[in-house]
C-alpha cells in the first residue's frame, strides 16, 4: 500500500473493550465505522469459594496492554499507519469492584466480579436497617434495587473483610472503582499522576450516585458507610481524561468511557427514546431508551443511565433488564461438565436434535436477576426422562437465554407501553444462528442482527471519537453510517411458543427459595476447605 493510500482512511479510534470473559482492544475507521483490525485474550475467573467470582487486577490491565501492542503490530502489518488512531475509548463490565493502593498502584485485594454473591449476608444486613426491609428503598435516587449486583455491597464487604483495605482507607492510600477507572488511572499514569475518574454510567451501577443531580451521594454513602475521598471523579461519557502514558500509543487522549451495555446502546445507535438493543455476553442485557426522562419500572427491571456524551449535553436514560447467566452457561457446559471442548460447538450439537424434549434448563448460578430479583433461586434442570442427552441440554441452555430475554422484553412492554416490533441484538453469542432463530420464535418477532456484532467497543470508540478537542467522529443522525442487518423471522407458530414459555415460568418458580444465607457452620466449612484445595 503506498504512503498516498495510507492517508485515505483518515483519522482512526481505537478502543478497549475489557468484558467478564475476555479483553479486546479494536480499531475502528472514524469515518467509516469499518473494523480495521483487533485482538483479544481471554481472561481468568477465580472462584475461590462457592459464590465467590473473582479476577486479577493486574491480569486485567496485562491484558489490556498486550491487546493494544497486538493490535498495533496487525495494523502495521496491514501497511496502516497508527499515529492515524487519535482517541481511544473504554468499554467495561459494569460493577466489578476493584480497591487499590495509590502510592504503590497495587491492588490490595483481587477484583470482585459483578456476579458474585459473596455479598448476600451483607445485604441481608443492610435490609435489616431499611423501613419494612424494602430492596427498592433507593429506587428513586439510585434506579436500583439493594442486591449483591452493585459495587456499594461488594465494596462494603471489601471494607469489613480486608484489613489491609481497611488500613490503606484509614491511612489515606485506598482508591476505589469500577474497572474503567482502574484502567484509566494505570493508562494515565498510575502512581505517577494517573486520572482517578468515572463516567455517569458506570457510576450508575455502584448504588452511590444519585442518578439526578449526577453525583454521589452523601447519605447513600453513609448508610454503606463507603469514605467518599476514595471515590472517583465522575465525568461525562465522551471527554478527554487523560494522555495514554506508556506503549505503542503513547501520547494519545482517553477521550470515551462507557460501560458495557451503555456503550452497546450507542453502537447499536439507540438515540431515540424507546429504540432497543439485546446484548448475549457472560450475562444479557437488554436496555431500552427512555430519553431525558428516568422511568421508574413496574415489573423488576432498573433505571439506569445510558449516557452523556460531553460535559455540556444531556443524560440520557434507559430501562434496563438484567440477565446473570447467558454465555456464562456455555461456558459452563464447557469448563464444568466438558459437554464441549469449544463454545460453538454448542450450536452443532441443539441444531443435531433441534428441540429440548421437554427438558428446561434454568441457569439461576448467581440467584435470579431481571424480572425476579431473587438471590435464594439456583440452577436446575427439570424434565429429564431416559430419552434426555446431551444435545437436549445443550439445547435448553440456548433456550434458557431466549427464555430470560422473554422476560425481560414483556417487562419493558409493560412498563414502556408500546411493544417493541423487533429486537436489535449485539454480542458474542449472537454468531451462534440457532440462538438467533430460536430467540426470534420466542418472541414472536423479528430480531435484527448487525453484520459488524462488535458494537460495544463500536459505542466507546464513538464517545471517544466525538469528544471535545478530538472532533473526529460526528454523533448526528445524517452522518451515521447505514449498517447491514441479518435478519432472523419467527418460524413457529405463537400457541407453540406460549406453552414452551408457560412451561419455562413453571421452572423457574422451581428454582427459587433454594438456597438460604444461613447454612450450618459445618457445610460451610467443608465447601471452603474443598474449593480451596481444588481451586489451583
Amino acid at each position: 500500500m503506498a504512503a498516498s493510500d495510507r492517508m485515505v482512511l483518515g483519522p482512526l479510534v481505537g478502543s478497549i473493550d475489557q468484558g467478564t470473559s475476555s479483553t479486546r482492544f479494536l480499531v475502528f475507521n472514524a469515518k467509516t465505522a469499518e473494523l480495521l483490525s483487533h485482538h483479544q485474550v481471554e481472561i481468568q475467573q477465580k472462584f475461590p469459594k462457592e459464590g465467590w467470582v473473582e479476577q486479577d487486577p493486574k491480569e486485567i490491565l496485562k491484558s489490556v496492554h498486550e491487546c493494544v501492542e497486538r493490535t498495533c503490530e496487525k495494523l502495521q502489518q496491514l501497511n496502516i499507519d497508527i499515529t492515524n488512531i487519535k482517541a481511544i475509548g473504554v468499554s467495561n463490565q459494569r460493577e466489578t469492584t476493584v480497591v487499590w493502593d495509590k502510592t504503590t498502584g497495587e491492588p490490595l485485594y483481587n477484583a470482585i466480579v459483578w456476579l458474585d454473591l459473596r455479598t448476600q449476608s451483607t445485604v441481608e444486613r443492610l435490609l435489616k436497617r431499611i423501613p419494612g426491609k424494602n430492596k427498592a428503598y433507593f429506587k428513586f435516587r439510585t434506579g436500583l434495587p439493594l442486591s449483591t449486583y452493585f459495587s456499594a455491597v461488594k465494596l462494603r464487604w471489601l471494607l469489613d473483610n480486608v484489613e489491609e483495605i481497611r488500613q490503606a482507607v484509614d491511612d489515606g492510600r485506598a482508591m476505589f472503582g469500577t474497572i474503567d477507572s482502574w484502567l484509566i488511572w494505570s493508562l494515565t499514569g498510575g502512581k505517577n499522576g494517573g486520572v482517578h475518574c468515572t463516567d455517569v454510567t458506570n457510576a450508575s451501577r455502584t448504588m452511590l450516585f444519585n442518578i439526578h443531580s449526577l453525583e454521589w451521594d452523601p447519605e447513600l454513602c453513609q448508610f454503606f458507610d463507603i469514605p467518599m475521598e476514595i471515590l472517583p471523579k465522575v465525568r461525562s461519557s465522551s471527554e478527554i481524561y487523560g494522555l495514554m502514558k506508556s506503549g505503542a500509543l503513547t501520547g494519545v487522549p482517553i477521550s470515551g468511557c462507557l460501560g458495557d451495555q451503555s456503550a452497546a446502546l450507542v453502537g447499536q445507535m439507540c438515540f431515540q427514546d424507546g429504540q432497543a438493543k439485546n446484548t448475549y455476553g457472560t450475562g444479557c442485557f437488554l436496555l431500552c431508551n427512555t430519553g431525558q426522562k428516568s422511568v421508574f419500572s413496574e415489573h423488576g427491571l432498573l433505571t439506569t443511565i445510558a449516557y452523556k456524551l460531553g460535559r455540556d449535553k444531556p443524560v440520557c436514560y434507559a430501562l434496563e433488564g438484567s440477565v446473570a447467566i447467558a454465555g456464562a452457561v456455555v461456558r459452563w457446559l464447557r469448563d464444568n461438565l466438558g459437554i464441549v471442548k469449544t463454545s460453538q460447538e454448542i450450536e452443532k450439537l441443539a441444531a443435531e436434535v433441534g428441540t429440548s424434549y421437554g427438558c428446561y434448563f434454568v441457569p439461576a448460578f448467581s440467584g435470579l436477576y431481571a424480572p425476579y430479583w431473587e438471590p435464594s433461586a439456583r440452577g436446575i434442570i427439570c424434565g429429564l426422562t431416559q430419552f434426555t442427552n446431551k444435545n437436549h441440554i445443550a439445547f435448553a441452555a440456548l433456550e434458557a437465554v431466549c427464555f430470560q430475554t422473554r422476560e425481560i422484553l414483556d417487562a419493558i412492554n409493560k412498563d414502556c407501553g408500546i411493544p417493541l416490533n423487533q429486537l436489535q441484538v449485539d454480542g458474542g453469542m449472537t454468531n451462534n444462528k440457532v440462538l438467533m432463530q430460536l430467540q426470534s420464535d420466542i418472541l414472536c418477532i423479528p430480531v435484527v442482527k448487525p453484520s459488524m456484532p462488535e458494537t460495544t467497543a463500536l459505542g466507546a470508540a464513538m464517545a471517544a471519537g466525538a469528544a471535545e478537542g478530538v472532533g473526529i467522529w460526528s454523533l448526528n443522525p445524517g452522518d451515521l453510517t447505514a449498517v447491514t442487518c441479518e435478519r432472523f423471522e419467527p418460524q413457529i407458530n405463537p400457541e407453540e411458543s406460549e406453552f414452551r414459555y408457560a412451561r419455562w415460568k413453571k421452572a423457574v418458580m422451581k428454582s427459587m427459595g433454594w438456597e438460604t444465607s444461613e447454612a450450618p457452620s459445618n457445610v460451610i466449612s467443608v465447601v471452603g476447605l474443598r474449593n480451596e484445595s481444588t481451586e489451583d
